[in-house]
């Protein structure tokens, strides 16, 4: 199997970047069982908790595109270990009981910029490097699916440990399963970086002509309902099953079930991908996370419908992923992945804090989920029709670059 930069096979890098993913994305998911528990402990009310988890999603997508940036220039292994240092770290600063602010700086500030030197666009960035174009799509799909995984597994791992070494002792255990990062790592470190040539296209040149380009403009908003989606769902879902009669240990189903599912959702993405356009794939996508939320926000419901919820939205959960980055290589290559991939991320997080936050006021003003998910289905339609005339051709670069 041919070697890429780093001199390892695409297969090692595919292997040890869905590790990584698993492990990151499956420790930030499991984030929501520790609420009750800290809070109550701290004292702080649920307010504090919230805020830290909100400022982690607006650190996390701010300092994206400059991890990327780092990672395209560096290479990404480099990156993952300084984002696996500040993960680590604050993960035992929210482990011990320090107060409300050091418990934000943890929680938000160091977790939300190791999230951002350990997910999607920059370990995607050198799975999208070392792939061949023609399977480039199939692998990002195999990699998403890893991080669905990662969520599958850690929820009940998570709530198991926290029932038995408390949520101290589980916070440290999840810290020594984040360091496993740095070793994998070692793969995606890409020891011969080629100097620019003159067909490709400088870092300053990709964001000036990407940000000017009106597909990335769209697929940038489209990645946006993606966030506030997946952040409303994951923040608001079990409290909604709770006002309808439903114990926890049901709503933690639901979103387990949503991991489960989402790893076929993400390789089937990515396979398909391979085939068909990936912006009427998005399309498709988004407009079926509206037909899946409709029926389960405004009809009546029971603990199967429950269930059934969480199996069709984990197909459609993170397909998005996969298919946006590839798009994004497509029309502006691989060079500068992980920095574009980032910016557009950046707009997912600003609607994932969005998702969080609107949530809970209109909640709070309503006194009901109601207007929450009307927003979530209007956006879902837009994003739909914002990826149609998207166009996943190479975009020509005005002028040559220049070393």
């Amino acid at each position: 199997m041919p070697r890429s930069a780093t001199g390892h096979s695409p297969l090692a890098i595919l292997v040890c970047a869905s590790a990584i993913l698993a492990i990151s994305l499956g420790v930030r998911h499991s984030f929501g069982l520790f609420l009750q528990p800290i809070s109550t402990e701290g004292g702080w009310g649920r307010e504090v908790f919230g805020f830290a988890i909100a400022l982690q999603n607006l650190i996390w997508g701010l300092a994206q595109p400059f991890a990327g940036l780092l990672a395209d220039r560096l290479g990404a292994g480099r990156m993952i270990i300084v984002g696996t240092a500040l993960y680590v770290v604050g993960l035992v600063v929210m482990a011990l009981p320090q107060g409300e602010s050091a418990f934000i700086l943890g929680a938000g500030v160091l977790v939300g910029l190791g999230l951002a030197g350990t997910t999607y666009p920059l370990v995607l960035g050198a799975v999208t490097r070392a792939t061949a174009p023609e399977r480039r799509s199939l692998a990002l799909g195999i990699a998403m699916g890893g991080a669905a995984f990662g969520q599958f597994v850690m929820l009940p791992g998570a709530l198991t440990g926290i029932g038995v070494l408390g949520w101290s002792g589980t916070l440290m255990v999840m810290a020594l399963l984040v360091l496993l990062m740095a070793p994998l790592a070692v793969p995606l470190f890409e020891r011969n970086r080629p100097p620019l040539q003159a067909t490709e296209m400088s870092a300053g040149q990709a964001i000036r002509l990407a940000l000017g380009h009106r597909g990335f403009q769209l697929l940038a908003l489209g990645f946006f309902v993606c966030g506030f989606q997946v952040v409303f769902i994951a923040t608001h879902v079990p409290a909604f099953l709770s006002d309808k009669g439903m114990t926890a240990g049901i709503g933690s189903t639901v979103l387990a079930l949503i991991g489960l599912l989402n790893i076929p959702g993400t390789y089937f993405a990515g396979l398909w991908g391979t085939k068909w356009r990936k912006p009427m794939l998005l399309s498709w996508l988004y407009l079926a996370r509206a037909l899946v939320i409709a029926p389960f926000a405004f009809l009546p419901l029971g603990e199967m419908g429950a269930y059934a919820f969480g199996a069709a939205m984990g197909l459609v959960w993170l397909s998005t992923v996969p298919l946006t980055n590839g798009t994004v290589a497509a029309q502006f290559g691989v060079r500068n992945m992980s920095m574009l991939g980032g910016v557009v991320f950046l707009s997912h997080q600003l609607g994932a804090f969005l998702g969080g936050w609107l949530g809970g006021v209109l909640y709070d003003r309503l006194g009901s989920y109601d207007g929450a998910w009307i927003v979530a289905i209007g956006l879902s339609l837009l994003a739909a029709l914002l990826n149609l005339p998207i166009r996943e051709e190479a975009v020509p670069q005005p002028t040559p670059a220049r070393a």
